[in-house]
């Protein structure tokens, strides 16, 4: 794994870092809310996409600019480094196209890349079910063939940005007679069907960042069917697999960001000196360096596999609990104003950065089943049996 950058990705680096220093996004907006801060990171991304920024990574023939994964690695830290906002389509963008890419058929990549890329189109990810959360080969949503459609009942949750989407990559049940992983196939909904209700869940943040969906009687062509019927497990697995090596780089880049501005707030308290204190920022310090080479190594095993490997699962479980242990130290250090308002020079909330970090162990797969993928398939360790 070679840390240092060749003359290519230097000037990778230079050109976006200088293009961002120029480019600044509009001041976030005060009113209007979640859709007013959203409908600000769509016109974001639409300043990246006619800059061509917007997904440097995705091929030249797909409106991208066929990046390396170091240069992709390389686009996060700086997007990080500018503190700007992330692209409001980011599920799209590092899951629905690239999986496309991969099991899409020639129509549908014409059809929906483009829409993807330049925020015209948002999309939502529909896997998770109240009783198949990070068991997805256990949903319960079925998709029935009803002549050259499949009508869709059932029920998702904890589904991001569900409330902005026009498609949902979906995942149901079309054969209940095989075993649970292949019964399944893979669905790009159409949102806008009275079939399809999306219901906000209110977070402890005030936010509503997650939504259910109940599907009835939803109709899906069978054109949007990605990688063939009876294949969806398959599919998922490479939706999967992006979401926990693009988030490796997102994740880090965002901790280290937290981690300086928690820095920053000892040293004006004069608690770097105190020991307590310097030995717990020294140990999210050395987490924080941990989980960036584990980013980096996730990208070499790409380009020496070809895809993204079960290490991902590594990084999303190691940032989870680093990034609680650090806003709960870093609230420790702001003292109760942090359970008011707690907001640090550079705009940081901590009440919200110590709020939001109670579902990291949740959220893109349970802490628990992220250790059994990493038991079983990163240290071969043998599949734990049920003692009845």
């Amino acid at each position: 794994m070679d840390l240092t950058f060749n003359e290519r990705e230097s000037a990778f680096r230079d050109e976006l870092r200088a293009w961002l220093a120029s480019n600044p996004p509009a001041p976030q907006p005060s009113e209007g809310g979640e859709d007013a801060h959203y409908g600000w990171r769509r016109d974001w991304q639409r300043r990246l996409y006619d800059a061509g920024w917007a997904a440097p990574a995705w091929p030249a023939e797909y409106g991208g600019r066929g990046a390396s994964l170091t240069e992709s690695a390389i686009y996060f830290e700086e997007l990080g480094r500018a503190r700007v906002p992330l692209p409001a389509n980011v599920l799209g963008l590092l899951l629905g196209g690239p999986t496309l890419m991969v099991w899409g058929t020639d129509e549908q990549k014409e059809r929906y890349l483009a829409p993807i890329l330049s925020a015209e189109e948002i999309w939502c990810q529909g896997f998770s079910e109240p009783d198949a959360g990070s068991d997805l080969a256990s949903l319960k949503t079925r998709a029935v063939k009803d002549g050259d459609q499949w009508m869709v009942t059932g029920q998702k949750v904890w589904t991001s940005g569900a409330q902005y989407s026009k498609w949902c990559m979906l995942v149901a049940r079309t054969d209940g007679d095989v075993p649970k992983h292949k019964g399944l196939t893979y669905f790009l909904m159409d949102m806008e069907q009275d079939a399809v209700q999306v219901r906000p869940l209110r977070q402890i943040t005030g936010e509503a960042e997650f939504n259910e969906l109940f599907i009835e009687q939803a109709r899906i062509p069978e054109e949007n069917v990605v990688g063939g019927v009876g294949n969806g497990w398959k599919v998922a697995l490479t939706t999967l697999m992006n979401e926990r090596a693009g988030l490796g780089f997102l994740l880090q880049v965002r901790l280290r960001q937290l981690l300086d501005d928690t820095l920053a707030l000892a040293r004006e308290k004069g608690l770097v000196e105190n020991p307590l204190y310097a030995d717990a920022l020294a140990d999210m310090h050395i987490r924080c360096e941990s989980i960036r080479l584990l980013a980096w190594k996730g990208l070499t095993d790409i380009e020496r596999y070809g895809q993204p490997g079960p290490e991902g699962s590594l990084v999303k479980w190691l940032w989870s609990d680093t990034n609680q242990r650090l806003t709960s130290l870093a609230a420790e250090i702001v003292g109760p104003a942090a359970l008011i308002d707690g907001t640090s020079g550079d705009g940081t909330s901590w009440s919200y950065e110590l709020l939001r970090a109670r579902g990291n162990t949740i959220e893109g797969g349970t802490t628990e089943v992220l250790k059994n993928i990493v038991a079983e398939r990163v240290l071969g360790l043998p599949r734990l049996k049920a003692v009845i």
